[in-house]
């Protein structure tokens, strides 16, 4: 079952379209404020989600904004009471997949998730490539000599940050944020346990520690 999280804080509406989300298939997670709602995003990999601009601690804008600062692609359904024109542009221009104008109907709301999912799927996003080692981020898959490897949602996130900046040193604080979205307490350590997982996954060559500095991947710029 594809996992999906709602982010609204009207508690009856959200009853109303968990139950008709259940129905049609998902999973649902749910969140009733912006912050609640960037904790679950950072500590969970979803396969959409509805997400309400007028929240609580925040606004549904600045989740949008966080997740597609740290790469995260999944296609994002703007439930909004906000019918103008400069609302809907805004969002969509943050990063939104689609929008639906409250109020709606159940029906054309699962039809508009389904189809933003279908589009997510066949969108078409340039490889990342390194030596043998491939990662797509439009399918959110690595593999290395052809041969998948499995990653952990932070693990992911951790080595498609230093990919994109292949040759460049990233220090663990911005690499932090951008795992992150600079949101919650982290742990000291929690970034080099990411780092050996995936030196354990991927051969110990693939990230070099730059003392003092942060963490490459490749050969310096």
């Amino acid at each position: 079952m594809s996992q999906l999280l709602l982010v609204e804080d009207d508690r009856m509406l959200g009853d109303a379209v968990a139950a008709a989300l259940v129905q049609d298939g998902w999973e649902v997670t749910r969140a009733a404020d912006a912050a609640s709602a960037r904790t679950a995003l950072v500590d969970h990999g979803f396969e959409a989600v509805l997400l309400d601009l007028g929240l609580p601690q925040g606004s549904g804008l600045d989740v949008l904004s966080a997740m597609r600062q740290r790469y995260d692609t999944t296609p994002v359904l703007i439930v909004t009471a906000r019918d103008q024109l400069s609302d809907r542009i805004r969002g969509l221009d943050a990063g939104a997949d689609d929008y639906v104008v409250k109020p709606f109907q159940t029906d054309e709301l699962c039809a508009r998730l389904r189809a933003v999912v279908r589009r997510s799927q066949g969108r078409v996003a340039p490889q990342l490539l390194w030596r043998d080692i491939v990662i797509d981020p439009a399918a959110r898959s690595v593999s290395r000599a052809g041969v998948p490897v499995k990653l952990g949602v932070h693990e992911y996130r951790t080595l498609l940050a230093l990919m994109e900046r292949r040759g460049r040193v990233v220090a663990r604080d911005a690499l932090e944020a951008l795992v992150y979205g600079g949101d919650g307490t982290i742990e000291s350590n929690t970034i080099a346990v990411y780092i050996h997982q995936l030196r354990r996954k991927l051969g110990e060559e693939i990230i070099v520690t730059e003392h003092g500095y942060g963490y490459r991947v490749g050969d310096e710029a």
